[in-house]
């Protein structure tokens, strides 16, 4: 499967593959509609001596929800995001960041997320976006 990319998200701090500070995500649609990458989460990336930064992770989840309407078609700003953190994301280990379209409200669409790690559901996020051209 390819890895999802949009014109204007070239140097995305989350998945632009031209910005070399970045964290690079590389999102992959799956058959059901959903969307997957594999993050690091490397020293650089921490909070709490050994956490993963909470922004940090509500980045990465963020850049899921915004890559599966990618994946669907839509460009789309996000308009507002409630996150849920149970329990801390650990240094040194891959993540899971997984994202599905839960709703369509064309233009507003309803997104929701989650960051896994060693199987176990650390942080779940859900979103709307609104949809719109990007203008620069």
């Amino acid at each position: 499967m390819a890895v999802i990319r949009h014109p204007s998200h070239g140097n995305c701090v989350a998945c632009g593959e031209g910005n070399p500070a970045g964290l690079n995500l590389r999102f992959r649609r799956q058959p059901d509609g959903s969307v997957r990458a594999s993050a690091f989460c490397r020293k650089e990336l921490t909070g709490y001596d050994g956490l993963l930064h909470g922004g940090v992770a509500a980045l990465m989840l963020d850049s899921a929800m915004v890559s599966c309407l990618f994946a669907a078609g839509v460009t789309a700003y996000t308009a507002e995001m409630s996150l849920k953190y149970r329990s801390p994301v650990r240094i040194g280990r891959y993540a899971e960041l997984t994202s599905r379209v839960k709703a369509d409200h064309s233009p507003l669409y309803v997104v929701e997320a989650e960051l896994l790690q060693d199987g176990e559901v650390r942080v779940r996020a859900e979103a709307k976006f609104m949809a719109g051209d990007i203008h620069v």
